[in-house]
């Protein structure tokens, strides 16, 4: 059991290229997102585990006896290597009051933290006393891997509870990482999060959460690409909401319908994830604008492509044209059909024209920020390396 707190924060994600194609085998490029989730945990007060998620209106707590006992009554062993069973996950609903059928953010949040902490204190030791406050800078339900930053961020605040990892932090560190093989660990948990969450998750962005920078997923293998430049982007919300599973077997409709002609669009965004991987791979750390516009040129292809295949929409059209008439490249990111777009900045783009599109994309009804890519993966801080805002979203309980 930690004696003093712990304050961990994970990044959201982005598909920068490949989405769709990846459902057919194409390679595609996720990245790690600047926005985080941010987790402070600090030792209970008495014998009761405590959770607060201001984000989704949650503050729950049980007593530490209670988790005990249901703990031994989920007879089937938990593993991290395993999904959660239907039985276990049909307990832990009734016990937390949740309903069989439940799939709004909160209920699910609940679920997964209650899942893990008994899972991971079955494995490692007791289960922990512990108040955990978790706030997100990332919108729920818009592509962008909050669920997996969440899992993360409990992943590792939890396992550090129980003693199966320390704490990286040494004194008058800003920050610390934790080493490989514990963030293999904390990646595996964070998985079982997403199960919880999600059913079936793909693991890609669970694991960007954990390592940061840019990895490449393709037929179930996740890898690392060796060095990531941090990129400027803007990430734009058109708040249509979209379903996934429909754009999905939409894609598949058109690829059986025309064969000869679709499969060919899914082979050229595979090149596009080829060629951007080897762009970033040979970019310096802080690269000079001259760089930049083969990254734009690939989104501009890339963008036409999804349109193609059926996953654009009026939204992102506007999107488009709106960044393109300050001199700007974007693309849609995700499921597309609405949800979110990204806009590369490079390092000469003007603040003027930066700010003058994101004042017309505000006009447009969006949300927008101004972010990066490439971020670092699961983190440790000292509270002062965290703004104001953070901290204050996370002791407000």
């Amino acid at each position: 059991m930690p004696e003093r707190g712990l304050l961990v924060s994970a990044p959201g994600k982005v598909i920068l290229h490949g989405e769709h194609a990846v459902v057919h085998g194409k390679a595609a490029l996720a990245v790690a997102l600047g926005l985080r989730t941010f987790l402070r945990l600090r030792p209970g007060a008495g014998e009761r585990l405590r959770v607060h998620l201001p984000g989704v209106g949650v503050l729950s707590g049980w007593d530490v006896a209670e988790l005990r006992a249901l703990r031994g009554r989920l007879t089937a062993d938990f593993d991290e290597s395993k999904p959660p069973s239907v039985e276990q996950l049909d307990m832990l609903k009734e016990f937390a009051g949740i309903a069989a059928d439940a799939s709004a953010p909160d209920s699910l949040a609940v679920l997964a933290f209650l899942y893990m902490c008994l899972a991971i204190s079955a494995k490692y030791g007791d289960v922990p006393s512990v108040d955990i406050a978790v706030w997100s800078e990332l919108p729920t339900g818009a592509g962008l891997g909050s669920s997996a930053a969440y899992a993360v961020c409990l992943a590792a605040a939890l396992l550090h509870a129980c003693g199966a990892i320390s704490c990286p932090l040494k004194d008058g560190e800003a920050t610390a990482r934790w080493t490989e093989e514990e963030m293999t660990l904390i990646n595996s948990w964070a998985f079982q999060g997403e199960r919880v969450i999600h059913g079936n998750p793909s693991g890609v962005d669970n694991a960007v959460g954990t390592w940061g920078g840019a990895l490449r997923y393709q037929s179930g293998k996740i890898t690392s690409l060796k060095r990531v430049p941090t990129l400027r982007i803007l990430l734009t919300n058109t708040k249509v909401p979209r379903s996934t599973k429909v754009l999905v077997a939409g894609v598949k409709e058109k690829i059986l319908k025309f064969p000869a002609i679709m499969n060919p669009v899914l082979d050229s965004i595979d090149a596009i994830s080829q060629e951007c991987q080897s762009v970033l791979e040979a970019m310096p750390t802080n690269p000079s604008p001259e760089y930049y516009p083969v990254l734009e040129e690939l989104f501009d292809i890339n963008q036409h492509h999804l349109n193609v295949i059926g996953v654009g929409h009026p939204s992102l059209d506007r999107l488009c044209r709106v960044t393109a008439s300050h001199g700007l490249h974007s693309k849609l990111t995700g499921a597309g059909g609405g949800g979110c777009g990204i806009t590369l900045l490079p390092p000469d783009a003007a603040p003027l024209a930066v700010e003058a599109a994101k004042r017309d994309l505000c006009a447009c009804g969006f949300e927008c920020w101004e972010t990066d890519i490439g971020a670092p993966g699961v983190t440790v801080h000292s509270s002062s390396s965290l703004n104001a805002e953070v901290l204050h979203a996370l002791s407000e309980s």
